[in-house]
């Protein structure tokens, strides 16, 4: 049994072959909660640009070599000592037909290891037109059908950085069906291959307004074109607005009681001489005729005031409006300013705030963010270390002179 406060996923080894974005952000969820996992880099490179690291360590195999792709092989099998490490979940992260081509089919691994879960993560879907392609967030959130739904009014489509399919779609849904195989494992005793691509992944995490914009359910949420509904910026209170000082609120009063609350709240708090007459009313709320005077209102209103003033005005209430807080004034467990046992020094703040500690909170078993020694994990760091941890420390030597393996200057003597 597990000692209060263990991990919830200590004693879970991954192998995480070495990607950008939504591969190394599942590994890093997985770390945070305990697993151990190990970056498989390129030997012969001296850098890795992934930054989602924390918790994890490195080692440098070379793929090309036959002696790499056995070890890996062999670090992917099943042990020959109950204390040897082996991985039981690999991350994937290239494009179809890669770990087919390198000798590492997923099918072949697990008929060797049947406890293994494969975990292979691919941006376009596995089969048809472009599955063979290069393509980037933008491009799967293009073939989601998500796309088109987002942005402004008269505008073109607008995607929300990277964020809704290499992490939202990609990153996430990996961890949600490994630890859904781990799950299931205990009950089979049988690993199994785990397909992710981010195109369906952002259907998934979009399900919500694919659904509610459903000619036949007839609702009025998500019945317009893009920029004209409820929660895409149609709706004037649910939207952003600039303060005096350059800064913006958050308005999102969907609840008939809330917006009632909220207009009474600004109607006294914004100046009598550009308060419309006669003054809005909650009842007319989905009035959409009514939408473009209270934008105009709102927006000229917000301008009266500055955004900590208004914050200050709306905080102890239920009017759905909280000020836009810039990065650099965020904690690392999400805290802004004023709030209770808020920690950001200085230095942090002016780095861009604090860097986002692990969610959800577990109340005996809680996650927690594994070291960083620096911002970047050296290829190969950990090489010697996990060798012998696996075993086969009498064939460090052997593997590095043939180059099958990299060692990074930090710690290459252990």
């Amino acid at each position: 049994m597990a000692a209060e406060g263990t991990r919830p996923l200590v004693g879970v080894r991954v192998l995480e072959l070495a990607g950008l974005a939504p591969a190394p952000f599942a590994g890093l969820v997985l770390a945070d909660y305990g697993a151990d996992v190990v970056r498989v880099d390129r030997q012969g490179t001296s850098f890795n640009v992934d930054t989602l690291t924390r918790g994890k360590r490195s080692l440098a195999v070379s793929l090309k070599s036959p002696e790499g792709i056995s070890l890996l092989r062999t670090l992917l099998g099943p042990p020959l000592n109950r204390s040897d490490w082996r991985a039981e979940v690999l991350i994937d992260p290239f494009r179809p037909g890669v770990l087919e081509r390198l000798g590492l089919d997923p099918k072949d691994l697990l008929a060797r290891n049947p406890r293994l879960i494969v975990a292979r993560l691919t941006g376009f879907r596995r089969v048809g037109p472009y599955a063979k392609m290069a393509g980037h967030d933008i491009n799967y959130l293009a073939l989601s059908g998500v796309l088109p739904m987002l942005g402004r009014k008269g505008d073109k489509p607008y995607f929300p950085a990277n964020l809704l399919a290499d992490f939202a779609g990609g990153g996430m849904m990996a961890v949600l069906g490994i630890l859904a195989a781990l799950i299931e494992r205990t009950k089979s005793g049988k690993g199994q291959i785990i397909e992710i691509d981010m195109v369906t992944g952002t259907r998934y995490s979009s399900i919500f307004p694919l659904t509610m914009a459903r000619p036949s359910l007839g609702l009025p949420m998500w019945s317009e074109p893009r920029g004209e509904n409820v929660l895409d910026g149609g709706a004037p209170w649910y939207d952003v607005y600039e303060c005096k000082d350059g800064q913006y609120m958050s308005l999102g009063p969907i609840e008939n009681h809330f917006y009632a609350e909220f207009l009474d709240i600004f109607i006294k708090n914004t100046p009598a001489s550009i308060v419309p007459s006669p003054r809005p009313n909650a009842s007319t709320q989905l009035d959409r005729s009514t939408w473009p005077s209270l934008v105009s209102f709102f927006t000229s209103g917000f301008r009266t005031r500055t955004r900590d003033e208004w914050s200050r005005i709306f905080l102890p209430t239920d009017a759905c409006c909280v000020p836009v807080l810039n990065r650099h004034e965020v904690d690392s467990e999400g805290r802004g300013p004023g709030e209770p046992d808020r920690k950001l020094g200085a230095e942090e703040a002016e780095d861009g705030g604090g860097l986002p500690m692990p969610t959800p909170r577990l109340s005996r078993t809680p996650a927690k963010a594994g070291d960083a020694e620096e911002a970047f994990l050296e290829p190969g760091r950990d090489t010697v270390e996990i060798l012998k941890a696996a075993g086969l420390g009498a064939k460090v030597d052997e593997l590095l002179k043939a180059g099958a393996v990299g060692a990074g200057e930090s710690r290459s003597k252990l």
